[in-house]
Order: C-alpha cells, then sequence, then structure tokens
C-alpha cells in the first residue's frame, strides 16, 4: 500500500500541493487527472523521494528509500534514460540493477512500439523515446508504475493499442498511477479516477460508481472542477462588445 498523508509542497510563495492525502492499494490501474499547474508531477516526485514536502508517504509502512525505491517505476515525458545507451544496453543495466527485471516483457514492447534494439536512445524520435520510457518503467518488476503524461506526441492509434495491451499484462499486484489530461480517452481502461485541483485532492472515485450513478467521467471530472460551460460564450460576447 502506497500511503500520502498530508502532503504539502511549496515552490517559493506558490503552494503546488496542500495536504494532500491519498491511498493506493496493489492491484489498480488510476487516472490522476488535473489541468496544466494542478500539482500531478509534483506529487509522483514526492512519492519518489524527488522533492522535499511536508507530511507523510509511506510503502508498506515504510518511507521510500534506496531500500525499496527499486518497487517504483516513473516515466515521463521528460525522459529518465540513458541517452547513449542502446536499449539493448538498457535492457542489460536494468537485469543488473534491478532483480524483477523482466526480459521477455520488455522484449515484447519493444516489438509492439517498433523500437530498435541498437542504436544510442538519444536517437530515436520524440514519440519513441516517450514509448521507450514506457517500456522501461513497465519492464522494470516495480510494484508501483507512476506515469507522467507518458505518450507526449504519440497519435491516437499508437495510445489506444498501448492501453489495450496495459491491461493484458498487468500482473494482479501491479499498480498504475496514469497522470493525463487524455480523460475521454482513458476512460474506458482505468478502474479509478483521481482529481486534483490547484493542489488539493477534489475527487476520488471508482469507474464502477460511476457506471452505477450513469454519470460520464468527464461529467464527473466538470462537477469537481465547478466547470463553466457557459465561460466560452461570455468570452467571446465580451471581445464583440469592444
Amino acid at each position: 500500500m502506497f500511503e500520502i498523508k498530508n502532503v504539502s509542497k511549496q515552490y517559493g510563495s506558490r503552494q503546488a500541493l496542500k495536504n494532500v492525502s491519498l491511498s493506493l492499494p496493489r492491484g489498480e490501474l488510476v487516472g490522476l487527472f488535473g489541468e496544466n499547474g494542478a500539482g500531478k508531477s509534483t506529487l509522483m516526485k514526492c512519492m519518489l523521494g524527488f522533492v522535499r514536502y511536508t507530511g507523510h508517504i509511506t510503502l508498506d509502512g515504510e518511507p521510500v528509500t534506496t531500500k525499496n525505491i527499486e518497487r517504483i517505476a516513473f516515466a515521463t515525458s521528460e525522459h529518465s534514460f540513458f541517452p547513449d545507451l542502446s536499449p539493448e544496453g538498457h535492457a542489460q543495466f536494468y537485469s543488473d540493477h534491478f532483480p524483477k527485471f523482466n526480459r521477455r516483457r520488455f522484449e515484447v514492447l519493444m516489438d509492439f512500439f517498433g523500437l530498435p534494439m541498437h542504436g544510442a536512445a538519444r536517437r530515436l524520435s520524440t514519440g519513441q523515446k516517450n514509448q521507450f520510457e514506457v517500456v522501461l518503467a513497465l519492464s522494470q518488476g516495480a510494484d508501483y508504475i507512476l506515469m507522467d503524461e507518458p505518450f507526449a506526441g504519440n497519435d491516437i492509434f499508437n495510445r489506444e493499442d498501448f492501453y489495450k495491451v496495459l491491461l493484458g499484462i498487468l500482473g494482479e499486484n501491479e499498480t498504475v498511477l496514469l497522470s493525463t489530461h487524455l480523460i475521454e480517452e482513458v476512460a474506458g481502461f482505468i478502474g479509478r479516477a483521481v482529481l486534483i485541483h490547484q493542489g488539493e485532492i477534489t475527487g476520488d472515485v471508482y469507474m464502477s460508481e460511476l457506471e452505477e450513478r450513469g454519470e460520464s467521467l468527464v461529467d464527473y471530472v466538470k462537477n469537481a472542477w465547478n466547470y463553466r460551460a457557459d465561460r466560452i460564450a461570455r468570452a467571446i460576447n465580451e471581445l464583440d462588445t469592444e
């Protein structure tokens, strides 16, 4: 269980996270939704111990340290792989440093995305780099896989195929926390949605609950964020009156 309790983070005068509390049990596929600057990336970086924060974050009751960090994988569009190392070199490195590295899954996903095994990773296209980042995260052998906008620059067909593959390959004890703006696109694949707005958790719901209520994920998000459908018309009217 990943436990986040009363976590706050401030960058200068800006409050990035405000008393965030969240529990992530094993075996869930969770969507993390929020506008730009809502705190999605900051929350993940706190979970990984990349930034300082106030509050408490534990993994099965223990703080995240070098002793258990291998249980967490991270895929980011900022990229965390070694640019001058080939994909095959990465596989060898991961095999040496992560005891649960899944070589078979790595090879299957590399083939699925049509990625080359040789040549420096920096030579991949932007979309391919994002795909490779995801392949590494899913093959590491981690219990918790954090994905921060992993498919920026990839077309909708690649993304949709990947979601289907993701559902097929995840083990029953693997948890994915997927940060994305693509609410409608992932609604049919995630099991739970967590909403963050201006640094605070504003919604946390299982998709089965929404289905029982006959409510779409998009409508749930709009209600949680007090979205005003008339703001477009108001802006246009104000411009017309100038």
